[in-house]
This record gives C-alpha cells, sequence and structure tokens, in this order.
C-alpha cells in the first residue's frame, strides 16, 4: 500500500541529499602522500545526572579500491593500517557500505541529552551492495554468517524472518552510485547479549590495538561496568578530493559508554581517565596522524565555575553540535609536553568545587518513546509518542517499524493524532509479513507540528506458534525490534557548514549541508511481548508419571516372572521350643 508523496516528504530528498555530501565532503588532508591515515579521538561530555560519557572513535582512511579485479580476485593484496580480516570480507561480497553495531542498555534522551550516534539496543547490521551482486539475498546471508565469526556474535541468527528492504529510511552515507533499494539489507536482533567476546574482536581492528594511544584505555571490566555500552563499525566510500574523480574507503570504529561514578562506589561528582577506565596514557599510538581528547565544558560559565580540569587546558574550541554550542577542551596527545615528567603518563582529572547551583538536565528538541499496552494474550497496541519541543518550527519525520510476523498487526487500525487531532502521513510503505517467511515493514512520512506530542497506534493480534518455535525460556517474551526515526530537526543556532574547521570527528559521518538544520536518527526501546505460550511442564509430569507406573508395574512382573519359589515347612513356636528343651532334660526324643 503507498501513498504518493507530499511536499512534506522533503526529509526523503534531504536524507539522500545529505549522503550525497557526506560522500563529497573531503575528511582529513586531501593533499597527504601516504595513501592510508588513522585518526583516534576521544570526547568526554559531564552529563546532567552526574554520569560521564565517554565516546571513542576510531578512524581509517585508505586511498584504495577494493573492488574485484580480473578473474574475481581482489585487486589489493598489501594492508597496512586497514584491517584485512574486515578488507577482504568487503572485497569478497561487493560490499559497499557495512554499518554494524552491538549495545548494551539504553540511551536516555530526556536525561543524557542529544547522543552523538545512537543505536538500538543488541545488534544491528544494515549493508548496501554493490550493483555487480546478482543474488542479494544469498550475498546478504552469507554475509551474515562471516560476520558472526569475525565478531563473535550471533549474526547467524539473521534470516528472512528478521530481514526487510527499507526504501527511504536508510539512504547511503558514502558515494551515492546507485539508490535502488534492492541492494539494501537491514535486519536487527533485540536480544543479542554484548559481552567480551565482541569487544576483542573489536580492538584487534586498530591499528595499534589496546598496546598504544587511546586503545589502552578500552579495559573490557571497566567498559562493561556502566549504564551504557554501544561498539560500532562503519565502513563506507567517501571522495578523495574535492572533485570526487577517485574514491577512498574509511572505516570508523566507535564506542560509546556512559559511567555511572556513584554506582560505582566514588560517591562524589569527580572523575579521570584512571578512576573510570584504571589506567592512564602512557604514549601515543605511533601509527596515529591525529589523536585528540575532548572534553565538554559547556555550560561552565553559567553555574559559576564549579569544576576545574588538571592538567591545565592548552586549547579550546567552539563548535556547533546537533543544533547547539558546545565549548571543548583540547588535549592534543601528539604534544609530549602533556605528559607527567614523573610518571611519564596523562590522567587527565575534573573535580567539582561545593556549589548550590545544579546544572539543568538537557531537554532535546526531538525525541521519542514506545511501549505495548492491552490486556491478555490475544490481542495488543503498539504506541509511539514523538515529542517535538521546538516553540514555533514543525518538521517531518521519517518513522520505520519492523513488526515480527507472530505480531499481526490490524493496519485499519492505524492512528496518528497530534494535539487532538488526525495527524495523515504523506508518505506510506506497507510490507505485510508472511508467517515465518518475513516481516512486517511499515515506513511513514508524518508532519510533526511545533511544541506538540504525536501519538501512533496500531493494534496487533498475537499469533499462536509450534511447540519447537519457542526459545528455552518462553515465559521471558518475545523482543519486538525499536522503531527507527530519522527527521532534519530546526537549529536554535547556525550549523556549520565548514569541514575544514576543527571538530569532533563524529560530527563528520552526518555533515551538515543545510545551516537551518541538522540530521538525527533515533531509536525507541525494544518491546517485549508475551505471546500464548503451552504449558510446557505438562510434558515433564506425564513422563515422570508414566515412568513411575512403568517401573513398578513391570518391577513386579518382572519379579513373578523370574523368581524361583520353594515350600518352607512351617516351624513350631515358642512354646515348642521350651517342651524340646524339657525333653532333652529328661532323655525323651524331642517332638
Amino acid at each position: 500500500m503507498a501513498m504518493g508523496p507530499s511536499p512534506g516528504s522533503r526529509l526523503l530528498l534531504a536524507v539522500g541529499l545529505l549522503a550525497a555530501a557526506s560522500s563529497a565532503l573531503p575528511l582529513g588532508t586531501g593533499q597527504c602522500a601516504q595513501r592510508d591515515r588513522f585518526e583516534e579521538e576521544l570526547v568526554l561530555r559531564p552529563l546532567s545526572s552526574g554520569d560521564v560519557a565517554a565516546n571513542f572513535q576510531f578512524r581509517t582512511r585508505w586511498d584504495v579500491d577494493l573492488g574485484h579485479g580480473d578473474g574475481g580476485k581482489s585487486r589489493v593484496s598489501h594492508y597496512r593500517l586497514f584491517p584485512k580480516s574486515l578488507g577482504q570480507v568487503l572485497s569478497k561480497f561487493a560490499v559497499r557500505e557495512l554499518h554494524l553495531s552491538f549495545t548494551h542498555g539504553f540511551w536516555r534522551r530526556t536525561g543524557w541529552g542529544q547522543p552523538f550516534l545512537q543505536a538500538p539496543p543488541g545488534a544491528e547490521l544494515w549493508v548496501w551492495f554493490q550493483p555487480s551482486v546478482t543474488d542479494v539475498d544469498t550475498t546478504w546471508k552469507d554475509l551474515s554468517n562471516v560476520l558472526s565469526g569475525l565478531f563473535c556474535a550471533s549474526l547467524n541468527f539473521i534470516d528472512s524472518t528478521n530481514t526487510v528492504t527499507p526504501t527511504a529510511s536508510f539512504k547511503p552515507l558514502g558515494i551515492i552510485n546507485e539508490t535502488n533499494h534492492n541492494y539494501l539489507r537491514y535486519a536487527a536482533l533485540p536480544r543479542e547479549i554484548v559481552c567480551t567476546e565482541n569487544l576483542t574482536p573489536w580492538k584487534k581492528l586498530l591499528p595499534c590495538g589496546s598496546k598504544a594511544g587511546l586503545g589502552v584505555l578500552l579495559k573490557a571490566e571497566r567498559l562493561f561496568h556502566t549504564s551504557y555500552h554501544s561498539q560500532a563499525v562503519h565502513v563506507r566510500p567517501v571522495c578523495r578530493d574535492q572533485q570526487c574523480t577517485s574514491i577512498s574507503w574509511e572505516l570508523t570504529l566507535s564506542l560509546s559508554v556512559v559511567f555511572d561514578l556513584h554506582a560505582a562506589g566514588s560517591g562524589k561528582r569527580e572523575w579521570s581517565l584512571f578512576k573510570m577506565f584504571s589506567r592512564t596514557l602512557t604514549e601515543v599510538c605511533p601509527l596515529a596522524s591525529q589523536s585528540t581528547i575532548y572534553v565538554d565544558v559547556t555550560g561552565k560559565e553559567k553555574i559559576n565555575d564549579t569544576y576545574e580540569l588538571m592538567p591545565p587546558v592548552p586549547i579550546w574550541l567552539n563548535a556547533t553540535v546537533h543544533g547547539q554550542k558546545r565549548f571543548y577542551a583540547v588535549y592534543n596527545l601528539m604534544n609530549p609536553e602533556l605528559y607527567s615528567a614523573s610518571s611519564h603518563s596523562l590522567n587527565i582529572v575534573l573535580k567539582w568545587k561545593p556549589s548550590k547551583q545544579f546544572a539543568v538536565p538537557e531537554v532535546p528538541v526531538f525525541h521519542a518513546e514506545r511501549y505495548v499496552s492491552g490486556f491478555g494474550l490475544w490481542t495488543g497496541k503498539i504506541n509511539t509518542l514523538v515529542y517535538n519541543y521546538h516553540p514555533y518550527r514543525s518538521f517531518p519525520v521519517l518513522m520505520m517499524e519492523v513488526v515480527p510476523w507472530y505480531l499481526r498487526l490490524y493496519v485499519h487500525t492505524l492512528t496518528i493524532n497530534s494535539k487532538g487531532k488526525e495527524n495523515k502521513p504523506s508518505y506510506i510503505h506497507y510490507q505485510p509479513a508472511k508467517d515465518r517467511e518475513c516481516p512486517h515493514l511499515l515506513e511513514m512520512l508524518i508532519q510533526l507540528p511545533a511544541n506538540s506530542i504525536t501519538k501512533i497506534s496500531i493494534e496487533f493480534e498475537r499469533a499462536l506458534l509450534k511447540w519447537t518455535e519457542y526459545p528455552p525460556d518462553p515465559n521471558h517474551g518475545f523482543y519486538v525490534g525499536s522503531s527507527v526515526l530519522s527527521a532534519l530537526v530546526p537549529s536554535s543556532v547556525t550549523m556549520e557548514t565548514n569541514s575544514t574547521k576543527p571538530m569532533p570527528l563524529f560530527n563528520r559521518l552526518f555533515p551538515v549541508i543545510d545551516p537551518s538544520v541538522y540530521f538525527v536518527r533515533l531509536y525507541t526501546e525494544a518491546l517485549l511481548v508475551n505471546l500464548p505460550t503451552p504449558d510446557f511442564s505438562m510434558p515433564y509430569n506425564v513422563i515422570c508419571l508414566t515412568c513411575t507406573v512403568v517401573a513398578v508395574g513391570y518391577g513386579s512382573f518382572y519379579n513373578l516372572l523370574t523368581r524361583t519359589f520353594q515350600i518352607a515347612e512351617p516351624t513350631g513356636g515358642v512354646a515348642k521350643k521350651i517342651a524340646n528343651v524339657i525333653r532333652r532334660l529328661r532323655g525323651v526324643p524331642p517332638i
């Protein structure tokens, strides 16, 4: 079912233009003589809740073509900074773009603000293939199996029942040579558990591993003792120069964690690299051309200078991030003067001074929530609340829902209300599910009025599965993946469009093409839905009862058939024994 786009579908075109701009903007120094370049950065951001967010990003740019040459062989045989294990996979399966994330926890936007790059709980994988791929489904399945082994994850569970082909939600972030969505595949595993088995192969993709540079801070024991953990891999082709006469491959490894220092036992709003990671920086990665630490000190002057940084900040930077002016303290790790002369290490410390003022939580202009309503195990309703807190500007949002086949959606019950009025979407794409073959796919373009809450509801019916289709813990429930919302949010300040100005690397994944808006892709919570579940304890009870009856009955019958019976003569009682004793004393034979 499809409806023609209206002027509100400007977002669809804008997302495509955004991807085109991201591929046209040169990253780093295009005149660098080396064919590859490695950059790393860490952004530390104190949150209003008292937590501290740490965002790592490691970026490798390689000026080569990873496509196939004559005879189907790869054109590249020598790897220096770009990981060979990943490069061979991209070349073998003709991958144009690959985006993979593993996330534990959920980013709380209302308390933590806007993240640099959000990912849904569990595992998410979406890939653009080259037009040379003839059988996309088979290649997609083979690629997911290879990535499953490469990252020690359960990506081998990706199949047709959880794979969709979006038409508008996921545009290429690199060079756009082909926009045929038949070469796009998307899948999510919301139940995937992230652990050290996923982090270890991820760290091995770094040129210096965890031996030098910012990789030293990647200690698994500390990274997983956090409120939020998300690691991702992004591969895309980008233009090598401003004229885009040739392409380069860009690998971005990102890691975001949120430390709860109160739960960690410190009890104070003080942090340092050693307190968070149990390590300090001793040396820079010798293969890195840029190694930087940014500390977000935005709002410091508004609360009477309530904290201080040590060592002293050498460089200050103003940047526009997600429509807001941010103020960063910059530490260039390539500068040997930053390291302590006695310990030859760097430990950035932030200490709060006593103050009666507290930071006000930053409420994002655009965020969303989702929940399930209803009772019983027959029908229910999925509700999504989308918030637009901009005081006077409305903007369109592109929403994508992927619902498993065992929740049978009633599309005629779809309702969208804003400020008590019906809000008709300007674009709808719906692909119905097939039992045990493919999930539901629903994409809508909705206009969000200014300062409003838009409620999107749709009813569903629970299906009864075969008893072999239930997981080992069926009473825990079944997960439904997060909704994906993409929007060009109006900016409160003029966005910076100059890509050569120093700023965190996270800004370059979604570059700005319009100074009045910025692109946001957010994910809602994953849902946990109970399905009609048979009593799996009944077969156990039947087996126990049957085995007991068989054991007792068969045992008695077997004894009757195999036991030998003998006639035993009756023996006298106590009186007879006494009489025999008396007869012996009298010399008379016993009875």
